[in-house]
């Protein structure tokens, strides 16, 4: 007999708060490769949780460079830039969601299957920009 697949738990903005150990692969449309290896922290800030990403960005021909990004994240998992702008809304069961930012279309997919890890895969094209991105989080 064949067991059904778990529910997955729907994720409140709780479930985030914490220092997770962050890899990422981004793989461009012209073959080029790069991975990042850091962390992903998510702090309570009196508006939800401040997210911040640091770590060492490995690009092509042996470059490395220090890395950061830094968004807001709301109650209802609604992700903000820095400057405040609307990013996108995480999918509490994971799923996809995307932006566009004039000209290229930012699409991601969340899966929590495996909490507490997760990853986000992140497709964007257009005119300008053509890569995957594919994040993966791990609770310390």
């Amino acid at each position: 007999m064949r067991s059904m697949p778990t529910e997955v738990r729907a994720r409140v903005l709780a479930d985030f708060e914490d220092t997770w150990d962050l890899t990422r692969q981004i793989a461009h449309a012209d073959g080029t490769r790069a991975h990042f290896e850091g962390q992903a922290v998510w702090v309570p800030d009196g508006q939800g949780l401040r997210y911040t990403e640091t770590g060492k960005l490995h690009m092509a021909q042996g470059v490395v460079m220090q890395a950061e990004r830094r968004y807001q994240w709301g109650p209802d998992l609604d992700v903000y830039f820095e400057d405040g702008r609307f990013f996108h809304r995480v999918p509490e069961r994971g799923g996809a969601a995307e932006h566009w930012c004039d000209p290229d279309t930012y699409k991601v997919t969340y899966d929590f299957t495996h909490w507490p890890a997760f990853t986000a895969v992140w497709r964007v094209t257009g005119p300008q920009k053509s890569y995957t991105l594919r994040s993966q989080y791990s609770r310390r």
